[in-house]
């Protein structure tokens, strides 16, 4: 038997959620449904932060987003705010705690707190979760929408439950397409294309970044270190740097200010192909700077050098070879021209990316559906009225550190309370 909703949110999880939740609270008569694809919800939740949930960050502003313009995110950002947030998760029992990094853990150091007390606000709420229940279709209707179930059978969902069900709003927060594993398929941006939407380019962000093959970092795997990652122009102009660990690979490099700056890169090189990244392996230093310390340094050799300077002996050696220095030769004999090409592979060498490990393994999606698109006081879409977008779907993608969760937390609250506002009860 079909059934009806007054709002069916679509996708459940971190946005999905907080939408649901909001809407039930905002509109406490009315019937919302939630529909997701998954036989187990949350997965993303649960693997964030190793595992700990990393809910949000203690400063949080417009600066650390990509993708639509800054001034409509902080204008969404602005609806609920980080101190929202901290007092959102206490009032449901979820304590956080503050990090060195400026991280927001659950003081319990286990996701699971975090989805249990989202599942169980949603109950609080009266919304009824239906999963697995994949969405094949969604269309307009004269008074809402007509949400179709796929065909396919998914076990573990009662064989009784709707094919089809009416809704007199949606909210559309199906994510992007990173981790594939946790049920992100994009599916939701062919959902928002048959609703009148447009996308901007959708690729991988927060990945991690494949060198050459054979390069010599590549032969330094498991060793980690603070560094500096900077992309610059084709013509060499520094255009964004980021400065924090990084983790050298078999396959090239990860770490935080590694996926921080892959979708920079991604992205301009679509216009500049010649953008390309350098890293300084002693943040904080300079060309010259390093040319003037070795050229004092009596008796002490390259290697020695770097290790003063924290690098590790492996990393210190592999350097030596890179830049054609013999690593037992005292410092103050180098030629001119040997110092000047050690300290320049010391703090700018560059990196041959040859691309990304995809969605696979990215942490958040970049691109989707501009905010132009949606009025920034309800999440409303402006081509399909009726119809809420939040989360990862829309083109706002944030650094790592729990951002995207805020932009999640933030965007759901503003697309739920809206609808039920939008939607009286009968």
């Amino acid at each position: 038997m079909n059934q009806r909703a007054d709002i069916a949110v679509i996708g459940i999880g971190a946005a999905g959620l907080m939408a649901a939740i909001h809407a039930g609270r905002a509109g406490p008569g009315l019937r919302i449904i939630g529909l997701d694809g998954a036989k187990r919800l949350g997965a993303k939740i649960l693997v964030a932060g190793g595992g700990r949930c990393n809910v949000t960050h203690d400063h949080v502003d417009e600066r650390s987003y990509c993708g639509s313009s800054r001034n409509s995110i902080r204008n969404v950002l602005g609806r609920f705010n980080v101190p929202e947030t901290v007092r959102f998760f206490s009032q449901l029992g979820v304590e956080l705690k503050r990090e060195e990094t400026g991280k927001l853990f659950p003081v319990t150091d286990d996701a699971h707190t975090v989805l249990n007390a989202l599942l169980a606000a949603a109950a609080d709420a009266r919304v009824q979760l239906l999963h697995p229940w994949r969405v094949a279709s969604i269309d307009r209707a004269v008074d809402g929408f007509i949400i179709c179930r796929a065909q396919e059978a998914d076990p573990g969902l009662d064989p009784r439950a709707a094919p089809i069900i009416y809704a007199r709003r949606v909210i559309l927060a199906t994510g992007g397409k990173a981790l594939p594993r946790s049920g992100s398929d994009g599916v939701g941006y062919e959902f928002a294309r048959s609703l009148g939407h447009t996308l901007t380019p959708v690729f991988p962000a927060l990945v991690p970044l494949l060198l050459e093959k054979g390069h010599w970092i590549t032969e330094l795997s498991g060793l980690t270190l603070p560094s500096t990652i900077e992309l610059r122009s084709g013509t060499g102009k520094r255009l964004v740097a980021f400065t924090d660990s990084t983790l050298l690979t078999h396959f090239g490099l990860s770490g935080p200010g590694v996926l921080d700056i892959s979708r920079h890169l991604t992205a301009t090189r679509q216009t500049d192909p010649g953008t390309h990244l350098c890293i300084n392996w002693i943040p904080g230093e300079t060309p010259e700077a390093i040319d003037t310390a070795l050229q004092n340094q009596n008796r002490v050799t390259p290697v020695r050098f770097m290790q003063e300077r924290q690098l590790p002996e492996r990393l210190a050696r592999a350097l030596c070879t890179a830049a054609a220095v013999d690593p037992s030769a005292p410092c103050h004999t180098l030629t001119r021209e040997k110092r000047r090409t050690l300290a320049s592979t010391l703090t700018q060498t560059r990196l041959p990316i040859t691309g990304d490990r995809g969605f696979t393994f990215a942490e958040v999606t970049a691109g989707g559906i501009p905010l132009t698109q949606v009025h920034l006081s309800t999440m409303e879409s402006r081509v399909c009225p009726g119809l809420h977008l939040c989360g990862e779907i829309l083109d706002v993608d944030g650094r790592i550190g729990g951002y995207n969760f805020q932009w999640a937390w933030a965007s759901g609250f503003v697309a739920g309370v809206a609808a039920a506002a939008a939607c009286p009860a009968p």
